[in-house]
């Protein structure tokens, strides 16, 4: 069995590339840039360039392989690589190529939260998705992650503190939200592409516990040793900014609006966690080990 990983190079397709080579599986990893997958090229991983927006190498990378993973996304791209080209257009494309090539599994990572009328494009679009791959007759299995604690608990908070010692949030960062390890996606969508049958067709994932991004900051500063800051923008100036920013930079326009967000317009708590343990007979990553893994990965930077 061949499988072609969109988006290889990503948070998530990292984490599956390796886990199906582990399984000596082989893997076609598809990449915008053959630099950025080098490392990927050492673990026998076929590399071929290619891109959402690129109709022709799409449908070349499909040819020969029997399952796809969508793992890609254009959340916060602007230009040709706006959303709608990336996220909608690409995908509506992928899923062609794939009916064309015969290909007998479809994997996409759509996103919790997803509805034809959430406030945010973004997730307008993974529900549209979604239906495409209904209508498309293709076999198919989607993983509706909450967020990306890489991104969403150490880029967008924990980065900034251990690097300033101060974090921006938007509001006052009181409220709960669910944060998942990439890794621990990246199981789920591997029992997705080889388990027979497979265990779920559409599977809500989220990590142990909802925490507001106040407390990630705390708990990036207790592991750090500092005394954290936080700088707060107004959730209307935030408002503002999104709209003001829409034509210009959507992709953050998206980021502000989102995070601006309350919880009865979109709730982000997760209280399943347990549940898919259980089911799955894993141990999910919980928010206190991964921050204590990147802030010793920081302090061990801070000694080379």
């Amino acid at each position: 069995m061949k499988i072609l990983v969109v988006g290889a190079t990503g948070v998530l397709g990292r984490h599956v590339v390796a886990k199906l080579r582990s399984r000596d599986v082989e893997v076609r990893a598809l990449t915008r840039s053959a630099e950025r997958a080098a490392d990927l090229a050492s673990s026998s991983t076929e590399i071929v360039v290619g891109d959402l927006i690129d109709a022709r190498s799409l449908q070349q990378a499909c040819v020969g392989v029997d399952r796809v993973l969508a793992s890609a996304h254009g959340m916060l791209g602007s230009g040709r690589y706006s959303s709608q080209r990336v996220d909608d257009a690409g995908h509506r494309t992928l899923i062609a190529s794939a009916q064309a090539a015969g290909i007998d599994r479809f994997v996409y990572v759509s996103a919790r939260g997803a509805s034809p009328d959430h406030p945010v494009d973004f997730f307008r679009t993974k529900h549209a998705i979604e239906r495409a791959l209904v209508e498309s007759g293709l076999d198919h299995v989607v993983l509706c992650p909450t967020a990306f604690m890489e991104q969403h608990v150490h880029a967008f908070n924990g980065a900034a503190l251990l690097r300033d010692g101060k974090v921006k949030l938007i509001g006052p960062g009181t409220k709960k939200r669910n944060f998942v390890a990439a890794a621990d996606v990246a199981e789920f969508a591997v029992r997705a592409l080889l388990d027979e049958p497979p265990p779920f067709r559409r599977l809500e994932i989220g990590g142990p516990g909802n925490y507001s991004n106040l407390e990630v900051m705390a708990l990036y500063a207790r592991a750090a040793g500092i005394v954290p800051r936080a700088s707060h923008l107004p959730v209307a100036l935030a408002r503002f900014l999104s709209a003001a920013m829409a034509r210009w930079q959507p992709g953050w326009a998206r980021i502000l609006k989102l995070t601006s967000l309350s919880d009865a317009v979109h709730p982000e708590r997760f209280d399943a966690a347990q549940s898919l343990e259980d089911a799955f007979g894993m141990t999910l990553t919980t928010l206190e080990d991964f921050v204590s893994g990147r802030v010793a990965r920081s302090k061990a930077a801070q000694r080379l």
